[in-house]
């Protein structure tokens, strides 16, 4: 078997990117309601990180955004005439539906899906499941045309595999791979390709009501949604692990298990309060890793408080191999603004770890929305026959960056308020940016208003 590579396709910042405070249970998200948005700036802050990580020598790919205003899923809700009519009727009868239908938070790929590679899977073929996002209307919303994008970028059958989204509804609510992460000996000769073992993390039992469950806010992962994808995916039972969030730090804020815990190759970091269980946790992990080296760098309660971690999204950092082999963690610039966070980190890199570099990058536009470094990214393991049959408009080039900072700055707003969401002409310029866009990544008509 030929070696595979990780990649980390990120999310292109949409051209209605806008802070309506949309998410319940993402403090970030609700704190910033109102600000007024920079999207051209957020799109371009994305790129520069993209572009940093491929400049390391890390694969890097671009998933494209949604098409938004969703005058289509407005339609579905009774708004009729023309589609600057739609616009204007939904301003006026229902403003925030307008708001949710267009979000711009596909920026947040980490939700896009959750994937398989082709090593762990039973049919031997990479696998792909959008996430259906059930417990938020505005990103509910998204997965049939991730689905579309997915299918345009990994088109070939002989390699790919691509299921629906889980049955809507909270019973099988499924974010993807913000609770979800893949362990692997990356110093093997297959690299990333050797068979890994799957973390998936919920937030509650959907069908068993007297476990453990927070109170103030939801628990958008549940149990069986995990089970759902491990099955559709053919993975051994025995390279799969489950574990529930702690329901008291989702009531602090850590929506997603991203917000409190990051892995990579055989390296959970996470903070001591994470789990429900921390420690059978980590010996589940260990069992499954069947005796090969496997590594936890915890962070203690007393060192980073958990509203600091969800203040800095310090475990929403990136944690990535570099070619040398050194494990690096590529964190937002609020980690350096938060004093227990910026001492803690200045130590770690001075211990026999394997995180041997911190990296700080702006994704200040993405972060005061609620979405940090690895948000906006999904990780996808490829070998070298489906990295060659993938769709290689995507893959991130010198040209490619040059051509999509051309494309931002022709296409993009300076500033978005919630109040511009009610302009027709945004509709119209989103249409002509996403147009432009699918000839640039090859993707075909993947967007509603190129299928009418």
């Amino acid at each position: 078997m030929s070696k595979a590579f990780e990649f980390n396709f990120d999310g292109l910042v949409g051209p209605t990117h806008n802070y309506a405070g949309l998410s319940h249970g993402n403090v970030a998200s609700t704190s910033n309601a109102n600000l007024i948005a920079k999207p051209k700036e957020a799109a371009l802050q994305g790129l520069q990180k993209m572009k940093a990580l491929h400049d390391l020598g890390l694969k890097q790919g671009v998933i494209a955004p949604m098409e938004r205003p969703d005058v289509f899923t407005l339609r579905k809700l009774g708004f009729t005439g023309t589609d600057a009519q739609v616009i204007i009727k939904a301003a006026k009868q229902a403003p925030k539906v307008l708001a949710a239908c267009s979000s711009a938070s596909s920026m947040w790929t980490a939700n896009a899906c959750t994937m398989a590679p082709s090593s762990d899977t039973a049919d031997e073929k990479v696998h792909f499941t959008p996430a259906n996002l059930a417990n938020k209307f505005h990103r509910s919303i998204e997965h049939p045309t991730t689905g579309r994008i997915l299918k345009a970028m990994f088109s070939d059958d002989k390699y790919f595999a691509h299921h629906p989204a889980l049955p809507n509804g909270d019973h099988f609510g499924d974010e993807g791979a913000a609770n979800h992460t893949r362990f692997v000996d990356v110093n093997s000769s297959k690299g990333y390709g050797k068979k890994g073992v799957h973390f998936f993390v919920y937030g509650k039992y959907a069908f068993d009501a007297s476990k453990p469950a927070p109170h103030k806010f939801p628990a958008r992962q549940t149990f069986e949604a995990s089970q759902a994808v491990a099955r559709l995916h053919g993975l051994d039972i025995d390279n799969v692990v489950y574990a529930q969030q702690a329901p008291s730090v989702i009531d602090k804020g850590v929506f997603h298990n991203d917000v409190i815990s990051v892995g990579n190759g055989n390296v959970l970091f996470a903070h001591q309060k994470a789990f429900l269980n921390q420690m059978q946790t980590y010996t589940d992990l260990e069992r499954a890793f069947d005796g090969e080296e496997f590594h936890v760098v915890e962070v203690g309660a007393n060192d980073v408080p958990v509203e600091d971690a969800v203040k800095s999204y310090l475990f929403n950092s990136q944690l990535v191999t570099l070619p040398s082999g050194d494990m690096v963690l590529i964190c937002p610039g609020e980690c350096e603004t938060i004093t227990s966070v910026k001492d803690y980190l200045d130590w770690l890199v001075e211990q026999d770890t394997p995180i041997k570099e911190v990296k700080i990058y702006d994704v200040k536009q993405s972060m005061q929305n609620g979405g940090g470094p690895a948000c906006l990214r999904q990780r996808i393991v490829l070998n070298e026959a489906e990295m060659a049959a993938m769709n290689q408009s995507v893959i991130m080039s010198d040209d490619l960056f040059t051509s999509l900072n051309t494309w931002v700055e022709k296409h993009y707003r300076e500033t978005l308020t919630e109040d511009d969401l009610a302009d027709p002409s945004l509709l119209t310029e989103s249409r002509t940016a996403l147009d432009e866009l699918t000839q640039i990544l090859n993707l075909g008509s993947v967007y509603p208003f190129q299928r009418v």
